[in-house]
């Protein structure tokens, strides 16, 4: 299969060295700026380009791996037919490439990306959708390729999964670095905490997330609480998350 890559962040990226350890030939490498352009198509053999008229018509898989508000400006840029194009956003609808070509989809990798780290994308959820049963199909048996967890997926539920992604591990990560924070304020190192985060994190991959809540606030040891917050009487922001947080997981049960 002959794939062109329309991106060279770390979607792109790890999508393209992916896919060329499946034996598939990544012919094209495209970007706005050429230096990133060629270091990407280096790694894969392809060719480095900067300019969307120059991307071939003859290639199998298009694959735009941009953000999200330039799909649409890059996908208007190619001039296809009947070529498989796609978008790799957990968020955007799937519709924003009509008219593009007779056949477009989507190919959403549900994992955190850094091009310096190595992952194992047999292990990382792919959330496919075609705009028909073909596409579809298709779509299915190229990301059984790279993983052994395909999911088919529409735009909503593909929203859905992306939002809770960003709970998952967005707001997490952003946690830790406001932990890391107040660690400092006392010069105390942000290491304290990592047999704490890893097993949290542990926990959860057999167990459901509400069953393993703990701290003050399912508690409901209010006394803790307001002790606590005192701490943050000096940074305000991080007060009013802190009570947000806290008074969302009393309220979790009352939710449902």
């Amino acid at each position: 299969m002959k794939i062109v890559l329309l991106g060279s962040g770390n979607v792109a990226t790890h999508l393209g060295r992916s896919f060329k350890m499946a034996g598939q030939d990544i012919v094209q490498v495209y970007s706005r700026e050429l230096e990133n352009a060629y270091h990407l198509a280096d790694s894969l053999a392809a060719e480095a380009v900067e300019k969307l008229e120059d991307i071939t018509s003859t290639a199998d898989l298009y694959i735009i791996a941009v953000k999200d508000d330039a799909i649409r400006e890059v996908a208007a840029g190619l001039s296809l037919t009947d070529q498989l194009v796609i978008h790799t956003s957990g968020t955007t609808d799937m519709n924003i490439l009509d008219g593009i070509s007779d056949r477009i989809g989507v190919f959403y990798p549900l994992q955190t990306f850094s091009k310096s780290k190595a992952v194992d994308f047999r292990q990382i959820p792919i959330a496919i959708e075609g705009n028909t049963e073909e596409v579809t199909s298709t779509l299915k048996g190229i990301a059984d390729r790279l993983s052994e967890k395909v999911i088919e997926l529409n735009s909503l539920e593909r929203r859905t999964l992306h939002i809770a992604a960003v709970f998952a591990s967005n707001f997490s990560n952003h946690m830790y670095a406001l932990a890391s924070r107040l660690l400092k304020t006392q010069n105390l190192s942000f290491d304290v905490l990592r047999p704490l985060i890893l097993e949290t994190a542990l926990k959860v991959q057999t167990n459901d997330p509400a069953d393993m809540q703990t701290g003050p606030a399912v508690r409901k040891d209010y006394n803790t609480l307001e002790k606590q917050k005192e701490l943050l009487l000096q940074d305000e922001s991080t007060l009013e998350l802190y009570e947000k947080i806290s008074q969302s997981i009393i309220n979790y049960d009352k939710q449902g």
